[in-house]
């Protein structure tokens, strides 16, 4: 994809002169696509978009989670997971401009680097795609759910309207801002979206501490059967490989930092890494763990839910979150924008325009809000999700990349490290999905669509 030939329209054309006009439609088409459009990116750029990809609803989600991995797994599989995604993001700055002279600006250039050309695009285009768009389907429910709890709170006497309208409420911010044209064109919306995701972390923790320790409160695993409380394990995994999901677009925000030999992009864009590292921290480990010590296996999928007073503070974190997705939602289209148009102008040689991007963005929004209203199961898609894509190129694919281009000496740490995550990674993908899709089929039995 990423290195298509486009052959000159006349076949007689001599090969000088077909090249020359080649370059020149590729570099008209390098500085229109969205991701390497512009190449002023700052360190703290890096740091906003970071935290807007990797905070996402899922810290909401991981009071939950504790409750069905219980204290001891909980914590460890937290740290571990934090420790290893961290470093596997170091793997991907670092691999960004290993070749001298070229840069790979999206995850499957660096994909096709390593495997080879087609191989590839095979291995990381569908992975990373739904990556992508699963982020966006879940975002869109988070925004409708949080949008409508944010109503009731504020006007709990009034009519109730159903999800699907506020799922719908809830694009059409995104048919407005998803034709801002590339990355640091939204660096405003990622910076109030990473603003936001502390404010709503610490409301969920600080509202939590207030309500304090509940009556009767439980820890041991709620599920009835054995079956029960070890399917629900699994989908906790998934849940907590969702909350680590910024790999997806390291690559390509790393696009957007300029570089040269005496001031490579990995100095910023790691700069900013850590900063976003810091802050995910503040934000998981206290939500994570306050909400499970208050609530235990009680608490609900999402911890704002189990949060019912006062009542203005909770409003006011709902409507964080609101601004929060919108934020994400926007970070995780640009990729697939950016995929999209590719393809629809080296491709299937479309002139690149403003007509397309509209048409291109419009199609892919409308998609994304028509899934959401159909399939609004959050936890559920959490899971699923989080172990089915999330965990290859969050977990391994970077560790893989790494073996297969640095060839570290066998047995060495670099090596061991890295094989560890990989074996971590695949347990991960293969057992969280399992969970996330019997929520789904348990939710799905007493669901009505578009309710």
């Amino acid at each position: 994809m990423g290195s298509v030939e486009i052959e000159a329209t006349n076949g007689h054309t001599s090969a000088p002169h077909r090249n020359t006009e080649k370059s020149e439609r590729e570099k008209k088409i390098e500085d229109w696509l969205p991701i390497t459009s512009k190449r002023n990116g700052k360190w703290w750029y890096s740091a906003f978009h970071n935290v807007t990809a990797m905070v996402g609803a899922g810290v909401l989600g991981l009071p939950y989670a504790m409750s069905e991995l219980g204290w001891g797994p909980g914590v460890a599989i937290l740290v571990l997971s934090w420790i290893i995604t961290l470093y596997t993001l170091w793997q991907m700055v670092e691999m960004h401009e290993m070749v001298p002279g070229k840069r790979f600006d999206r995850y499957h250039e660096l994909g096709q680097y390593a495997f080879g050309e087609k191989l590839g695009l095979y291995i990381v285009v569908p992975q990373q795609l739904v990556v992508e768009i699963g982020v966006n389907i879940v975002y869109m429910v988070t925004g409708g759910t949080s949008l409508q709890k944010f109503h009731d709170t504020v006007c709990s006497d009034c009519k109730k309207i159903k999800l699907t309208f506020f799922i719908m409420i809830f694009a059409s911010v995104h048919f407005v801002l998803s034709h801002l044209p590339d990355f640091n064109s939204i660096t405003g919306v990622s910076l109030a979206a990473a603003v936001m995701s502390l404010s709503y972390s610490t409301i969920a923790w600080a509202a939590s501490v207030d309500k304090g320790v509940q009556e009767n409160v439980q820890y041991g695993y709620k599920a009835q059967s054995t079956a029960g409380t070890v399917f629900n394990f699994f989908n906790a995994l998934g849940t907590v490989a969702f909350a680590y999901a910024g790999h997806n677009v390291v690559l390509e925000i790393q696009a957007t930092i300029p570089s040269t030999p005496e001031k490579p992009s990995k100095v910023p864009m790691w700069r900013g890494v850590v900063v976003a590292y810091i802050i995910v921290a503040v934000c998981y480990f206290p939500v994570a763990l306050i909400g499970y010590w208050m609530f235990g296996n009680e608490v609900d999928s999402d911890i704002l839910l189990s949060l019912e007073k006062p009542a203005w503070l909770i409003a006011m974190a709902n409507l964080f979150v609101v601004i929060h997705v919108i934020g994400s939602y926007q970070i995780y289209a640009m990729p697939v924008f950016d995929m999209i148009e590719t393809v629809m102008v080296k491709k299937l040689n479309f002139e690149p325009s403003t007509i397309l991007r509209f048409v291109v963005r419009n199609v892919y929004v409308a998609f994304t809000m028509f899934i959401a209203i159909t399939f609004p199961f959050f936890d559920g898609l959490l899971g699923f999700f989080g172990g089915f894509a999330f965990a290859p190129t969050t977990y391994f694919l970077p560790c893989i990349m790494w073996l297969v281009i640095h060839k570290p000496r066998r047995f060495s740490l670099s090596w061991f490290a890295n094989w560890i995550c990989i074996f971590l990674g695949l347990c991960l993908m293969i057992l969280s999905p399992i969970g996330g899709l019997r929520t789904i089929i348990i939710k799905a039995k007493t669901y009505e669509f578009y309710s």
